[in-house]
């Protein structure tokens, strides 16, 4: 129904009303005044209160405001650590908030997107969104297939209307409207046009557009609700890695082969593609005043069923291995040192990575020497210098390429705490049970070793080499099956957004009237077939009146234009004065 026809059907009750202006409910409504009872309100029972609690779930207003929740207790997942990425910072937080922090974790505050609160938001946006897109998706199919309203008797009452006056056919008429409002690719019209043939040789056309303005709608909330599937399923099957690899040693894709590991509920270690990998080289690259410039691994691949290849990795442009990313997350450099003990013994050899503390590549790292064969256990706490300057205050580097590398050592000894079964931190030293080595003076033991050089250890305890300095790159994989999901239905919401913002709702109706033949006289004179070849003018020529009507919805500052582009091909190339003019 049409705004003209409500107003219309408006005036048709108005006008049913009774004589006394109360209608046809007057006298009941005046029983019900005079028996002063006060007003009942109907009670809404179960399934009324069910159906509008329903009701207001499944309502816009509630869906975008559970939208805006979601985003809000999102917050804390990105202010507060969260003990899935960061276990170490949520226990210096504990530590650090001993009133706060327990109750932080008693409500889920360190593992936000797992916790309930979070959950029910997400459960609850969900539902809303599938209540509001089913009821919309089925009106809108609806509307789809229905025919354009048909044309109100009264033009006037819009806003824009117009009629012109031309020498076409009705015909004719209908078929040059129809052109201009379908547009130049009948496939996919501008307007959906209906023509309804009237008594007397008229016809109406009635044309609506603007379908694509709730298509858009529903397809930005499906997206929508697409990218919270996506999300969730993600979050199931997703898994992520961090290792680190040393030049010319390998890797291999296997939960028990990366030093940590994370994985969603629904992850099956058995569906990880079980690739390897060596690194090559890697190669860093500095400007004078030690600003980073380019970082490159060097790798080789293999593949199940494919023969090893050779990839490079930088950042920002990871490797594709495995159905997984491989991006290179950081690096440093791992001294390779062997470590004898006071029986002369290897106790340990090869590369320990020393994690870098600044731009300059100032690097910790701990040597820990469990196995050896007389003798208390040996841990080598240290500082790596890659360009090292001594002066009489310390040690510093200057530069993050080794050009002057130096390893700043101090030594201790006891039980390093392996045997007990719990899991340690590799970079750092547990010396609750050891004993630092220290000098005569009691000032600590400070070793200073160069790369092929040789220094033994206080104490008897043995002798440490270092033997090279190879680097060492921190990669990190990453895999999300949803990813691809969440890239296009988030380029859905753009495009369905697009489409709702962007695509006019128009309706143009045009009615085609044959003018009024002329007087009886002048037909009895001329004979039938002259008489109905001339106008009410006398003039001979067949005149047509089309009257025209546009209505949008909302502000439409082109519906003008609409209009008088629609009524300028109605009139063709001779439209009314014209005629007169060239005769």
């Amino acid at each position: 129904m049409t705004e003209a026809d409500d107003v219309e059907v408006n005036a048709a009750d108005a006008d049913a009303t009774d004589a006394d202006g109360t209608g046809g409910g007057g006298a009941d409504a005046g029983r019900a005044a005079t028996a002063g009872d006060a007003p009942q309100l109907p009670r809404l029972g179960v399934v009324g209160t069910l159906r509008f609690v329903w009701r207001q779930l499944t309502s816009m207003r509630v869906a975008l405001m559970l939208l805006m929740l979601l985003a809000v207790v999102a917050v804390p997942g990105s202010v507060l650590p969260q003990r899935p990425q960061d276990p170490a910072a949520v226990a210096r937080y504990l530590e650090d908030n001993a009133t706060l922090g327990p109750w932080l974790d008693r409500l889920g505050f360190f593992d936000v997107y797992a916790s309930v609160w979070f959950s029910a938001v997400y459960l609850l946006l969900f539902v809303s969104l599938v209540g509001c897109i089913l009821p919309r998706l089925r009106a809108h199919l609806r509307a789809v297939r229905a025919r354009p309203p048909r044309a109100p008797r009264r033009f006037e009452r819009f806003g824009v209307h117009d009629e012109v006056t031309t020498d076409a056919s009705v015909d004719d008429v209908v078929e040059r409207a129809r052109v201009v409002l379908v547009g130049r690719v009948p496939r996919l019209p501008r307007f959906r046009v209906d023509v309804e043939r009237q008594p007397g040789g008229g016809a109406t056309v009635s044309a609506e557009r603007g379908y694509l303005r709730e298509s858009g709608n529903i397809l930005f909330h499906l997206a929508l609700l697409g990218i919270l599937v996506s999300v969730a399923t993600g979050q199931l099957l997703h898994y992520r890695g961090q290792a680190i690899v040393v030049e010319g040693r390998g890797f291999a894709n296997a939960v028990t082969a990366y030093d940590t590991f994370r994985a969603g509920t629904a992850f099956d270690p058995r569906s990880l593609v079980p690739f390897t990998m060596t690194l090559d080289r890697f190669s860093a690259e500095f400007t004078a005043d030690a600003r980073p410039r380019d970082f490159t691994a060097e790798v080789t691949l293999a593949e199940p069923g494919a023969e090893p290849r050779a990839e490079t990795i930088k950042v920002n442009h990871p490797l594709s291995a495995g159905a997984a990313k491989v991006y290179l997350q950081g690096n440093g450099y791992a001294p390779d040192v062997v470590v004898r003990d006071a029986a002369g013994e290897v106790a340990f050899a090869g590369p320990v990575p020393f994690l870098p503390q600044d731009a300059v590549y100032t690097s910790n790292g701990v040597i820990k020497v469990p196995d050896v064969t007389t003798g208390e256990q040996i841990g080598l706490q240290g500082v790596l210098l890659p360009t090292a300057v001594v002066s009489p205050i310390g040690a510093a580097s200057v530069h993050p390429q080794p050009d002057e590398p130096l390893l700043v050592l101090s030594v201790w000894s006891g039980d390093l705490g392996l045997d007990e079964g719990i899991p340690q931190n590799v970079y750092e030293l547990d010396t609750d049970a050891m004993t630092q080595a220290t000098e005569d003076d009691g000032t600590a033991v400070t070793l200073f070793v160069e790369p092929g050089q040789t220094v033994e250890l206080p104490d008897g305890l043995g002798t440490i080499t270092w033997e090279g300095l190879p680097r060492f790159v921190a990669l990190d994989l990453r895999h999300d099956p949803a990813l691809p999901w969440i890239l296009a239905c988030a380029i859905g919401c753009l495009v369905g957004l697009a489409v709702s913002l962007f695509t006019p709702r128009r309706r143009v109706w045009l009615r085609i009237t044959p003018a009024a033949e002329g007087a009886e006289g002048r037909d009895a004179t001329d004979g039938g077939e002259a008489a109905a070849a001339r106008g009410a003018d006398g003039s001979g020529t067949r005149r047509t009146v089309v009257a025209g009507a546009a209505l949008a919805r909302g502000d439409d500052v082109g519906l003008a234009d609409e209009l008088a582009r629609v009524m300028d091909q109605v009139r063709g190339d001779h439209p009314e004065g014209q005629d007169d003019e060239s005769r």
